[in-house]
């Protein structure tokens, strides 16, 4: 389980929150990309063609909002 987690948050986003805990409960590594404080990471996020958060980027799949079922199969 040793793939690339990167979660692209913002500051009053629910469901960024779930997606954090959930990550954490596991023990999975993740960095937090938080679109509300870096514009950077507003500008990377728009690039990909995405306009809201959450989307969890495992390796180089994509999942927009929390998909408990997509997030563990693409951990497998």
């Amino acid at each position: 389980m040793n793939k690339n987690v990167i979660i692209y948050t913002s500051n009053t986003c629910g469901y960024c929150h779930t997606a954090k805990e959930y990550f954490q409960e596991k023990g999975i590594d993740y960095e937090e990309r938080n679109v509300s404080e870096d514009a950077a990471a507003r500008k990377e996020l728009m690039k990909k063609g995405f306009m809201g958060v959450p989307v969890i980027m495992i390796g180089e799949e994509s999942i927009v909002g929390f998909d408990q079922d997509k997030i563990e199969s693409l951990l497998k």
